[in-house]
């Protein structure tokens, strides 16, 4: 168990670049691979999550190559050989998908067309979340899965599925994509109707790939017996890794960051909207279009925060935030009250309730709801013994609050922050923490 002791030094300074987004990256391995021929993936995040994708593909028989294409924490350029969405092999092992509910659910997808057997599986806390979600869909479609009352390991007998139409209870990315990536085997059209927009990396990519895809309004559909053009794509940088280094240079005096190469894709770009309410000084420099998702560098400069009403329509688009948000509003004037983040307390920990517990320590005045929180801005936060509970993001967003704090605080339980970010720390010093 890692333990990382951090306080405040200083005004933070200088330019950063933002670390290659992990949906995307995720993403690009998954249809380079199922496409027919050669795909070259640059800048590809070299974290447990994405590799764990990787590593799934590789045990299918896909060729995957290039700079770096086991070396945690460099970004490389990676070659991938695709196999079309016919050509995978049976793994010889039960896929272990670590703690990426992301792999699991899109996988979920993939396999469940396959004419061969295979079993998911994850840590601990994947073990411990909800797979109903992608398991019913693909039911309905044909698909043959069994689960532990519905948490993994799943075990998937692929089968031949049928087109559905779908209206998803919950509007989440990964059920949408797991739906689509089953209807790419189907002959005829799948649709998908979630109640808010979810993130939208899967349909560029598709749309990029040359499938027949349409979008209107909550409704996405792809028409199936598809092949997949390869692809040259340059991942963009994670807005929600940047969102750390945003709020810092918010919340921490007199300091000035420039962070490129930041993805500002509107269906994930509620955290900029949301700190911009606040009265954040954000300025969007050198926008530009690479690989069909938009990008641009965020100038921060130190700002008085106030407190304001965040609903869900905000928090659907900043739903990997909420962390980093919950530490923004600790130092905001007034009150912020955050609501329709029920979907909180089934990620990688319960983030409602992690964020309250561990920000009380900081003498925060929190009152937790069933879909959200109730937080009082205070101008000193105390220096706290904090822990991770092995969630990556709450890990990042204590020692953030860390830096704002009047002595040393502690974040115990830090490894897991390699999940997402290896070069966190490293980082977080360059600017003079």
């Amino acid at each position: 168990m890692n333990r990382i002791s951090i306080k405040y030094k200083g005004p933070l300074r200088g330019e950063v670049t933002t670390p290659p987004d992990k949906s995307i990256s995720h993403r690009a391995i998954m249809f380079s691979s199922l496409a027919e021929g050669r795909s070259v993936v640059r800048n590809f995040l070299q974290a447990e999550d994405p590799l764990r994708t990787l590593e799934a593909f590789k045990q299918m028989g896909v060729e995957i190559r290039g700079q770096g294409s086991g070396v945690r924490g460099q970004n490389s350029e990676i070659i991938i050989q695709g196999k079309g969405l016919h050509g995978l092999t049976q793994p010889k092992n039960i896929i272990d998908c670590g703690n990426s509910g992301t792999t699991m659910r899109l996988l979920s997808g993939v396999l469940a067309a396959q004419p061969f057997p295979s079993t998911l599986t994850g840590d601990s806390s994947l073990r411990s979340r909800p797979m109903k979600r992608v398991i019913t869909p693909l039911s309905e479609m044909g698909a043959v899965i069994e689960s532990e009352n519905g948490f993994p390991p799943l075990r998937i007998k692929g089968s031949k599925l049928t087109p559905i139409s779908y209206k998803s209870p919950v509007a989440s990315a990964q059920v949408k994509s797991a739906i689509m990536l089953a209807g790419l085997y189907c002959d005829g059209i799948t649709t998908v109707i979630e109640p808010g927009k979810s993130r939208d990396h899967t349909e560029r990519m598709l749309k990029a790939s040359g499938v027949d895809i349409s979008i209107k309004d909550l409704e996405v559909s792809v028409r199936g017996i598809a092949s997949l053009k390869p692809m040259d794509i340059t991942v963009p940088g994670d807005l929600s890794s940047a969102a750390f280094f945003i709020v810092a240079g918010l919340l921490v005096p007199q300091s000035e960051i420039l962070i490129k190469n930041t993805g500002i894709n509107p269906t994930r770009s509620g955290l900029i909207d949301v700190l911009h309410l606040m009265g954040a000084q954000i300025r969007l420099e050198n926008e530009r279009v690479v690989s069909g998702e938009p990008v641009a560098d965020l100038s921060v400069k130190y700002s008085h925060l106030k407190g304001v009403d965040i609903g869900v329509g905000l928090v659907l688009r900043a739903i990997d935030e909420f962390p980093i948000i919950c530490v923004a509003a600790a130092k905001a004037a007034g009150t912020t009250r955050i609501t329709g983040a029920k979907e909180l307390r089934v990620k990688e920990s319960d983030r409602i309730a992690s964020m309250a517990a561990e920000l009380r320590k900081m003498d925060v005045n929190i009152e937790e709801l069933e879909d959200g929180l109730i937080i009082e801005g205070r101008e000193d936060l105390k220096p706290a013994a904090a822990v991770s509970y092995g969630d990556h993001r709450i890990a990042m967003s204590m020692l953030i609050a860390g830096l704002t704090a009047s002595g040393e605080t502690t974040v115990d339980d830090a490894d897991c922050v390699n999940t997402s970010f290896p070069g966190f720390m490293e980082m977080l010093k360059s600017l003079g923490a």
